[in-house]
């Protein structure tokens, strides 16, 4: 099978074809380090996933932050949400808010103060 390909851009098929064209999903509101799990569940109402949320379902099965996601699938983070919206509509993963020490906030906010 041939691929149609830019050189400069890529894939000829844009990400907003993976999710259908749609902009929002219950995945919205993901924050960038909420961390997503596979639940080990099977897909509801028919749902199949497709080959990006195979690809997701691989990766959290230890629990992974929504940014880390998206780097390794190397998608914008609004397909991303998508993505993540449809599989924990179908039960197939949770996600939960990441853990941070006050020691490793202050950590931070002293790293961002010495740049």
């Amino acid at each position: 099978m041939t691929r149609w390909m830019d050189e400069e851009a890529g894939p000829v098929v844009r990400p907003y074809a993976l999710i259908g064209g749609r902009t929002r999903s219950s995945g919205d509101a993901l924050d960038l380090v909420a961390m997503v799990t596979a639940t080990g569940g099977t897909p509801s109402g028919g749902f199949v996933p497709g080959p990006e949320q195979e690809r997701i379902l691989t990766l959290v099965t230890t629990a992974t932050s929504v940014a880390d996601i998206a780097s390794e699938l190397d998608l914008p983070l609004g397909v991303v949400r998508v993505l993540l919206g449809d599989l924990q509509d179908h039960g197939l993963i949770s996600i939960g808010r990441a853990s941070a020490s006050e020691r490793i906030l202050k950590e931070v906010i002293n790293g961002l103060r010495a740049l």
